[in-house]
């Protein structure tokens, strides 16, 4: 009965210190020490350059230790806040990883000197980094303004090519006027009436009314007779603009003929827009400029009919 006895208790010792061991062995194993440069620190994080990891994550928690050991055999602790970890600092990390393989500190200890150079250090760079930042920010602001200035240059372009489309649209248009009026030399002269025009009008002054009535009255007597109207503009403004000008001129006063003179529009030729040629006056004057901007009415008469 003594031996059974014996037996068992030998058994439950070995067994307590083979559970002993194996929870040392464990802790031993998921428990870890390092020494390292802090290279970053962001919020509960700090990085570490050590022999064994470039980068590695260290987790700081509330239960972290912080600690600056002092005196000539370093055996002095003194409580820190966790804002002492700054880049540059060597330090010394107690801890244990997680699933991450991040290591969670437990204590992080460093020398007191070694404190004052990284924050000397941190103090040397801090204006640098400002000055990257300025230079960053001056850099941004650069490029938005070229931003916009390509996009007002592109604006620009389309605008220049639109401008140069109806340039060439009102260059075609008194062309093509120039031509049709250039067939007339079998036509002759009978009669001629100049209607002029304030700047920028296009409606008729009463007082030439009467002498279109009588140029219209004086053509309906002549046997197969042409009305031909060619408006003008002095070349003040805009070449678009001024064709416009003499384009509406001539339209007016063909169909005050039409209307008001009774002229049928088988007897009219299409009203002619020269916009800003054939100057008869110095733009340059405020009298020559009154002298271009015109409408100029003949009664025309083929030189065959007429036996000429």
């Amino acid at each position: 009965m003594k031996r059974v006895r014996f037996v068992k208790f030998a058994f439950t010792v070995t067994l307590s210190l083979a559970t002993l061991v194996l929870s040392c062995g464990v802790a031993a194993a998921q428990t870890a020490k390092v020494e390292g440069l802090i290279t970053g620190r962001s919020g509960s994080t700090m990085t570490l350059q050590t022999s064994d990891s470039p980068k590695l994550v260290v987790v700081l928690t509330d239960n972290t230790q912080v600690s600056q050991v002092q005196g000539v055999l370093k055996a002095r602790r003194k409580q820190m806040s966790m804002a002492a970890l700054v880049p540059g600092l060597p330090v010394q990390v107690e801890g244990t990883y997680n699933a991450q393989n991040q290591l969670v500190a437990s204590s992080v200890k460093f020398k007191g000197n070694d404190l004052e150079q990284a924050q000397s250090i941190q103090a040397g760079l801090q204006p640098a980094k400002q000055e990257i930042q300025q230079s960053q920010e001056e850099l941004a602001q650069q490029k938005a303004e070229l931003a916009q200035q390509q996009q007002a240059m592109a604006q620009q372009q389309q605008e220049m090519a639109a401008t140069q489309e109806k340039v060439a649209a009102n260059k075609a248009a008194i062309a093509a006027a120039n031509k049709r009026f250039g067939e007339l030399g079998d036509y002759n002269i009978l009669d001629e009436v100049t209607v002029y025009f304030a700047n920028g009008k296009v409606t008729i002054d009463p007082k030439y009314k009467p002498q279109l009535q009588q140029l219209a009255d004086k053509a309906k007597t002549i046997t197969a007779y042409m009305i031909q109207v060619k408006g003008y503009a002095s070349s003040v403004g805009s070449a678009s603009l001024n064709q416009k000008l003499s384009e509406d001129r001539a339209n007016n006063v063909t169909q005050f003929l039409q209307q008001q003179g009774h002229v049928p529009l088988t007897n009219m030729l299409a009203p002619g827009a020269m916009g800003e040629s054939r100057q008869v006056g110095n733009d340059k004057t405020a009298e020559g400029q009154a002298e271009n901007r015109r409408v100029v009415v003949r009664i025309l008469q083929n030189k065959g009919i007429a036996g000429t």
